[in-house]
């Protein structure tokens, strides 16, 4: 196995900034559309509102989840170069592994598991589409 050097966590440090302003924007949009469907929702009492509100605060929580596994990893990259600073090899790479498994927790969250069923649900309720299809 190669030596663990302070490059290879700092290497990660772009990449997560920008998933993390990723994540940002589409939290301050999901809550942007929440505001308004509430206003909304407030003038016309329709139902189909209230789903697309449940669906879309489901997708925030999502969010905000995908925004604390990628600073954990970010916050264990840099511990991760501080051990590697101080020579504590070991425990450095033990750290670097679990910070590369919250950064593949929180990719997994956005990509795999629910964004597309989500978004999807959303069109479904937003237009009234009964098949599954969409």
């Amino acid at each position: 196995m190669e030596t663990l050097t302070l490059t290879t966590p700092a290497l990660l440090f772009s990449a997560i900034s920008l998933i993390m302003l990723a994540y940002t924007n589409r939290f301050l949009a999901y809550a942007a559309v929440i505001r308004n469907l509430h206003d909304v929702y407030l003038d016309k009492k329709d139902e189909s509102l209230l789903r697309q509100i449940k669906n879309l605060k489901l997708r925030l929580t999502l969010t905000r989840w995908m925004q604390i596994f990628g600073i954990g990893s970010l916050l264990l990259c840099v511990l991760t170069m501080f051990l590697i600073y101080i020579e504590y090899k070991i425990i450095a790479v033990w750290l670097f592994g679990i910070a590369l498994l919250l950064l593949l927790i929180s990719l997994a969250l956005l990509i795999i598991v629910y964004e597309p069923n989500l978004s999807t649900g959303l069109i479904r309720i937003t237009f009234g589409f009964k098949s599954r299809a969409f």
